[in-house]
C-alpha cells in the first residue's frame, strides 16, 4: 500500500509540473506513512494549483479495514473558471463532488411514485 501511495504522489507531482512548467511550488508538505498506514500531504503552486489528500484505515466491525482517501484539488481552467473538487475514495470507488460536475436531472414525480410502489411490493413479498 505504501508503494501505491508513493506512486500516486509521484504521478500527481509530475502532472502538476507538466501543467505549469514555469510555476513554482509554494507548499510541499508530506507526512507519513505512519505505522497505522495513515498519511497526509499537500501541494500548492504559485499558479493556483492546490491539491491535498489524507488517507487512513478506519476500523470496521463488518469487514476488513480498507483504505479511505479524502482530499480536494483546485485549479483554473483555460476558460478562467476555478475548478474545485472534493473527493473520497474507498471500497466503493472514487467519489468526486464539485459545482462543475454534471448531475442527472431529477426523477419525474410520476416515475418516482412508481419506483416507490415497486419497492413497497418487494418489501411486502419478503
Amino acid at each position: 500500500m505504501q508503494f501505491a501511495t508513493g506512486l500516486f504522489i509521484l504521478l500527481s507531482v509530475q502532472s502538476l509540473s507538466r501543467c505549469q512548467q514555469n510555476a513554482a511550488v509554494i507548499r510541499n508538505d508530506f507526512d507519513g506513512p505512519y505505522p497505522d498506514g495513515s498519511y497526509r500531504w499537500a501541494l500548492q503552486t504559485d499558479g493556483g494549483i492546490y491539491h491535498e489528500q489524507k488517507g487512513s484505515f478506519p476500523a470496521s466491525s463488518t469487514s476488513e479495514a480498507s483504505l479511505l482517501v479524502e482530499g480536494q484539488y483546485q485549479y483554473t481552467a483555460p476558460d478562467g473558471q476555478v475548478i474545485h473538487v472534493l473527493y473520497t475514495a474507498d471500497e466503493n470507488g472514487f467519489q468526486p463532488t464539485g459545482d462543475h460536475i454534471p448531475t442527472p436531472p431529477p426523477i419525474p414525480e410520476a416515475i418516482q411514485r412508481a419506483l416507490d410502489y415497486v419497492a413497497r411490493l418487494r418489501a411486502n413479498s419478503q
